[in-house]
């Protein structure tokens, strides 16, 4: 088998058209196989119900900008004349030497005109592609308003949700005979790490891709990087070395819960009957979310958190239901619990002097307030949690329905003003994002009803 012929059976493996492969060949450009299924990917955009936004995203030096660059020049438009891209960037020196060899590289085999000072890509058919960039988030809204067949975007991590939806909104064609797409590669970390982890890790994870599909990048997908590069990931410490080596998501700079594991802290199974004390804690919120936990200890002092109730925009009346139904799935009534808590502000007199308590307390509810203490909460937290690689036993487990819960833990940061307290983040628009899941679960922890003797025989 020639390499040509072993290129084109990698490539048909990967899930690539053979008219795709084609268009890389012609180019001369060798694509790797996590690359090609990332261009498989792409091609799924074009057939009507399929994604409109494909992400590649990981570990370092997996050939990330490589593909993305080949994807939308050597591909997207040469296939359709007249295509326009654009292509964004973070700004800089280094970034802009590394896009010039990049060009160079991925078009020696393509007929191409390119203008630095215009940052334009013009191909023989009329399609082109426009080099931009941005340093600040402000200078994305420099194309707001314009049209683009494909958008690429480069460690979009580095933007906020709000300047990513923007930017999507540019992605629109009046041509006949194409869907446009948007491309995003990143490493995990940045400022935007939180609502593209939601966007589109969890539903690569959970098999629940619709508008998205996500490749995972690895640092030993690129066959070109230089062995000493990868030594150099290998001598990393704590989050780079997970982030930057594994491509771990789970785990960024500034972290706060770095002992939260998921293979070890969330389970899948868990029979109720273990349960000796039932407990639940709110989280009030309606622009935000309302979350409410249930937690029990079982007869070893272990605390599971079985089930979340999450949602926004409700009044009390239709929360109290959900709650009541969530009860129900366990076999419990809220005369059961031991305790059921919640933030100070649900006790908080609104401007007809009623509390948010007492309307839940009509539905049958009675909360109580919880302890507000933040960075004793957390700490407890902490402790609960262990930490398995330094051989402590973790005594705090979360049932995998808890999604919202287990999805927040690992996205909060230390805040920089106050180190052992978690930076406080708001949900966006969407709802991504947010820490009122892991307010709901301090306020469960740190809210005691046993006396300390009792709290020290039960280990809690």
């Amino acid at each position: 088998m020639t390499e040509l012929e072993a290129y084109i059976e990698r490539g048909l493996a990967a899930g690539c058209p053979p008219e795709q492969i084609e268009n890389f060949v012609q180019a001369g450009v060798v694509l790797q196989p996590r690359q090609l299924a990332a261009s498989a990917a792409a091609r799924l955009c074009d057939s009507t119900g399929g994604p409109t936004a494909i992400g590649y995203g990981g570990a370092r030096g997996g050939g990330k900008s490589f593909w993305l660059l080949a994807q939308m020049g050597c591909d997207d438009a040469q296939r359709v004349p007249g295509l326009k891209c654009l292509l964004l960037r973070k700004v800089g020196k280094a970034n802009t030497e590394h896009f010039e060899d990049l060009r160079r590289r991925v078009f020696a085999g393509l007929r191409h005109e390119f203008s630095a000072y215009r940052g334009l890509l013009t191909f023989a058919n009329g399609s082109r592609i426009v080099a931009g960039h941005f340093q600040a988030e402000k200078d994305i809204d420099a194309y707001l308003g314009l049209e683009y067949d494909v958008v690429g975007v480069e460690e979009s991590s580095q933007l906020t949700s709000r300047k990513y939806q923007d930017i999507s909104t540019c992605c629109r064609t009046s041509k006949g005979n194409w869907r446009p797409r948007i491309y995003s590669t990143t490493n995990p970390g940045g400022i935007g790490h939180a609502w593209y982890r939601s966007r589109f890790i969890v539903p690569f994870r959970e098999g629940k891709e619709t508008e998205t599909r996500f490749i995972p990048a690895r640092v030993d997908d690129n066959g070109f990087n230089n062995p000493e590069y990868r030594r150099i990931l290998e001598g990393l410490s704590g989050w780079q070395k997970a982030a930057w080596l594994n491509g771990e998501w789970d785990i960024a700079a500034g972290q706060f819960f770095t002992v939260f594991r998921r293979d070890v802290h969330v389970v899948d199974q868990f029979d109720d009957k273990r349960a000796v004390e039932w407990f639940a804690a709110l989280d009030y919120g309606f622009t935000h979310y309302t979350v409410v936990l249930l937690g029990c200890l079982d007869g070893d002092g272990n605390l599971f958190i079985v089930d979340e109730h999450a949602a926004r925009k409700w009044l009390p009346d239709r929360h109290a239901a959900a709650v009541k139904a969530m009860l129900a799935r366990h076999g419990l009534a809220v005369d059961r619990l031991r305790r059921f808590v919640a933030g100070a502000d649900v006790f908080s007199k609104q401007s007809d002097g009623s509390t948010v308590a007492s309307q839940y307390a009509r539905l049958g509810i009675t909360l109580r307030p919880a302890n507000m203490e933040r960075v004793g909460g957390w700490a407890e937290i902490l402790q609960r949690l262990g930490d398995v690689e330094a051989g402590v036993t973790p005594r705090l487990f979360i049932h995998a329905r808890c999604a919202r819960l287990v999805e927040c833990l690992p996205s909060l940061q230390h805040d920089p003003n106050r180190p052992e307290d978690v930076l406080k983040t708001d949900a966006d628009e969407e709802g991504i994002g947010g820490d009122d899941a892991a307010d709901a679960l301090r306020y469960l922890v740190a809210t005691k009803s046993r006396t300390v003797a009792q709290r020290k025989l039960r280990g809690f």
